[in-house]
């Protein structure tokens, strides 16, 4: 048995509440904190959410609240809130997360101005809490309509991450525990800009080869600045690294690949994101993961040219043309 009885999900987006969702089927009281308060409203009354994840009937115990105080003295903390906005949602959350109590963080990202993960942002905020990493390859609404999926948590206490697997485990979500807890967020905040990159070849039609040369090249790039930060490379040859990769670079359904392809068949960054609800964590997360590549002197040339792309900095055509005119290289070159 995990000890676990009770969750917090932080965050009333398409992503927290399919972890609602499956929390409750995993059997445990579910408090899902939203800010929006059409969507309290609809958890509690409809027990949908049909601003970010329509069609999807939810588990009727689910409660929401717009009340961070409500999350207090539950067992365990799912923090799902985008990665640019964590930061701001912790510093409020901090006064009720007890020592030592686990917080499980959702979000994927490289905080702008910092250049800090997820798990350096919740030492800032709350250095009381015990932290641990989910990540992998998994679609909201696929998640909460019950289809399999396998994700990695990672967590540098053994004991403990088994526990939170344990407690989140259903017949159809699959978490597989991991220690190196770096490799984990690396591989979830690298992905997401590949994403869009994968994308662009997609909306530009260069055809399923370059697609699989990209997606390839990038797992490169998102392993050698996982292992520049102190993760292992076995951990993003995993569901968290290649496995994420892989789903978000292969399908529209992912965010930040539908505004690859929008860039692609020449919509502005502006006409890509308009209208979305939902975050495209990799056009945030893009700068960030280049300076932060930068920082540590480690080569990521499509991440690079991505953070061009989205800054106005570089047109398609050039991007692209500059990355095939790159100097040929043995391809195990780190």
């Amino acid at each position: 048995m995990s000890g676990f009885a009770s969750v917090g999900v932080i965050g009333g987006g398409a992503w927290g509440t399919a972890l609602a969702q499956v929390s409750a089927r995993a059997g445990l009281a579910v408090t899902l904190w939203a800010r929006e308060g059409e969507v309290v409203e609809a958890v509690n009354r409809a027990h949908e959410n049909p601003l970010f994840l329509p069609g999807v009937a939810l588990d009727p115990e689910i409660k929401a609240s717009a009340d961070l105080a409500a999350l207090a003295g539950l067992d365990l903390l799912l923090a799902v809130v985008p990665a640019q906005h964590l930061r701001g949602t912790l510093t409020a959350l901090a006064p009720h997360i007890r020592r030592g109590q686990p917080v499980l963080l959702c979000a994927k990202g490289v905080e702008k101005g910092s250049l800090k993960l997820m798990t350096e942002v919740l030492e800032d905020t709350a250095p009381q809490a015990c932290p641990a990493v989910l990540s992998g390859p998994s679609f909201a609404g696929e998640v909460a309509r019950g289809l399999p999926t396998a994700v990695t948590l990672a967590c540098p206490n053994p004991e403990l991450g088994q526990r939170l697997a344990e407690a989140l485990a259903t017949p159809t979500f699959r978490p597989y525990w991991a220690a190196d807890i770096i490799g984990a967020e690396a591989g979830g905040a690298v992905k997401n800009v590949l994403a869009i990159a994968c994308g662009i070849v997609e909306g530009r039609g260069l055809g399923r080869s370059a697609h699989a040369a990209l997606v390839t090249r990038g797992f490169a790039e998102l392993t050698r600045l996982a292992v520049a930060l102190g993760g292992e490379a076995r951990t993003v040859a995993g569901l968290c690294g290649l496995g994420d990769l892989v789903l978000t670079c292969s399908s529209p359904q992912s965010r930040n690949m539908s505004v690859g392809l929008a860039l692609g068949r020449g919509q502005t960054l502006a006409e890509a994101l308009s209208g979305k609800l939902s975050v495209a964590e990799g056009v945030e997360s893009a700068p960030a993961v280049r300076a932060l590549a930068q920082r540590l002197d480690v080569e990521t040339p499509i991440c690079e040219a991505v953070a061009a792309v989205l800054a106005g900095e570089r047109d398609l055509d050039g991007a692209i043309g500059a990355l095939l005119a790159r100097p040929l290289r043995s391809e195990r070159e780190d």
